[in-house]
């Protein structure tokens, strides 16, 4: 217990040095970006406000994001590849704001230290007969349990958004198809789809709206979907993404290809929902025999159990 004693001590003065200093200097720093903001106009302020990283309003958050950015300028990756690996995720999630990937890292420290610290006192609190070495690794488990739960985080927030974007995307295809047979540019019906899915699917009105203002800043069509494809990371997108730019190539009809391409969506999921209605009766079948079986021969059984028990004795 000593070695624990000794964890706990030395883990709880790291973290009070990191958050006073984590304090100090962002206490600085803002100081010095009052200074700066004071230079621009109001609407510029409220734009870069919008564009930053924001602060939430209670304390103890805001602790926890000064602490998370200033462990994560320490530990963030400094190779390109790792850099554009996490900032291609981060994409993929949906998350632009600056500063995010700092906060990301450093909240994988944070875990690490809070869940770790919490397995620590929770021995002391709750004394048990564990021998030293176990405890230890045990904290060492919580520690990488912790540091790879952002990780997890981020993964499902990614697989939700692609879920969200592939459920409106044959809509979105039918629209776009009916605005190209009206008369529109592919631009324009891009942009118009953009608008009309603003309320009924988020993600994809956000994606149509980044491709739309791509291809005005003077980004070519073929790279800006492209990109899209990259943002959104669907091989759906990239099977889109060559039909279009096949279709631009050899001249055909962009409206029939659209609707084609919309139609197959909606078969591979209508596939994909049979498949998981297939494999439902095998999923289903080791909980009935091991939870739902046992309550019923219980249930049945037992009445008939406690007579005879109670007719021969």
């Amino acid at each position: 217990m000593s070695v624990v004693i000794a964890i706990i001590a030395s883990s709880a003065v790291a973290l009070v040095v990191v958050s006073l200093y984590a304090l100090l200097s962002e206490k600085k720093q803002q100081e010095d970006l009052t200074k700066k903001v004071r230079r621009f106009s109001a609407k510029e302020e409220a734009e870069g406000g919008q564009e930053g990283t924001a602060l939430p309003k209670q304390p103890v958050a805001r602790l926890f994001v000064h602490v998370a950015q200033y462990l994560g300028n320490l530990v963030k990756p400094t190779k390109k590849e790792e850099i554009s690996l996490v900032q291609k995720r981060f994409l993929m999630a949906g998350i632009r704001t600056r500063g995010a990937m700092i906060t990301f890292f450093g909240a994988k420290v944070v875990c690490a230290m809070c869940l770790s610290l919490g397995f620590v006192v929770a021995m002391v609190f709750f004394p048990l007969q564990i021998p030293a070495l176990i405890a230890i690794a045990v904290v060492i488990l919580f520690a990488l349990a912790g540091f790879y739960l952002p990780n997890l985080w981020l993964s499902l927030k990614i697989s939700r958004r692609q879920e969200q974007f592939l459920r409106g995307f044959p809509d979105a295809l039918d629209l776009l198809a009916v605005s190209v047979e009206a008369g529109m540019g592919l631009d324009a019906a891009i942009k118009r789809v953009g608008e009309e899915m603003r309320i009924s699917n988020k993600v994809l009105s956000e994606e149509f709206g980044l491709l739309n203002l791509e291809m005005r800043a003077g980004k070519q069509r073929t790279d800006a979907l492209r990109s899209m494809a990259d943002r959104t990371g669907l091989e759906e997108m990239r099977r889109w993404v060559a039909m279009l730019i096949q279709t631009e190539k050899f001249g055909t009809s962009i409206g029939q290809a659209l609707r084609v391409h919309s139609d197959s969506l909606r078969t591979r999921r209508t596939q994909q929902v049979e498949e998981l209605a297939a494999k439902l009766p095998v999923k289903l079948l080791f909980p009935t025999i091991f939870f739902i079986f046992p309550t019923l021969f219980l249930v049945i059984l037992g009445p008939a159990a406690i007579r005879v028990y109670r007719m021969f004795h």
